[in-house]
């Protein structure tokens, strides 16, 4: 598996129509460049993208994606959220990649 399965989203209207579309498991991964849990964590999400290879892993810039990041109410980085048949599933505040991987195992 490569790293292609972490994506970068571009805007609002192509997170909607991944939310739809997809049947897969959704994780969604609110950071910011300047952000240093986010910078921490960035690794750990690799690794669990090889491991996860029936999830789809998101990645959204909140400062590149404002409106995006607000409408799904995010207010700290890093901010993890999980969707499927979408619908939002899980949350998770922080760069807590353990609590993430439980997260993520349980609701795939």
């Amino acid at each position: 598996m490569s790293d292609e399965s972490l994506i970068k989203l571009v805007n609002q209207d192509e997170f909607e129509a991944l939310k739809k579309k997809e049947s897969r498991l959704l994780v969604v991964d609110f950071y910011a460049t300047w952000c240093g849990p986010c910078k921490m964590i960035a690794p750990k999400l690799q690794e669990m993208a090889k491991e996860f290879s029936d999830v789809m892993f998101l990645k959204v810039d909140v400062d590149e994606e404002e409106e995006l990041a607000q409408s799904c109410g995010i207010s700290a980085m890093p901010t993890f959220q999980l969707y499927k048949g979408g619908e939002k599933v899980g949350e998770i505040t922080g760069a807590n990649a353990e609590k993430l991987k439980e997260l993520i195992a349980e609701k795939k």
